[in-house]
């Protein structure tokens, strides 16, 4: 995915897409990312998420404005519909991303 062209497919997608802007680099990164795996493996039919390197993307990363990771957003149909940056609890996720999803 280091093409801007396939990554604005993926996040063109019906499907919603949740991406997890990131670094190798980043302690928090680290920590949200067992989270993250967590909340894909139960919303799989009904979110995807995908994980955006910003070291190794640093265009995409700068087309949304990445100021710091890890920067979570969701897309509906290639819009950016909620953003959060930092580390987030997995009830808190759900109870963020869920409306998106379900309307």
């Amino acid at each position: 995915m280091t093409q801007k062209s396939s990554f604005q497919e993926i996040i063109s997608a019906e499907q919603p897409v949740l991406v997890d802007f990131f670094a190798e680099w980043c302690g928090p990164c680290k920590t949200l990312a067992p989270i993250l795996k967590q909340f894909a493996v139960t919303y799989t039919d009904k979110v995807k998420v995908i994980k955006v390197d910003i070291d190794k993307n640093p265009n995409i990363a700068a087309q949304f404005g990445i100021q710091s990771v890890p920067t979570i957003i969701l897309f509906k149909s290639g819009k950016a519909v909620w953003r959060q940056s930092g580390v987030v609890t997995l009830p808190y996720l759900k109870e963020a991303i869920i409306p998106f999803i379900n309307s």
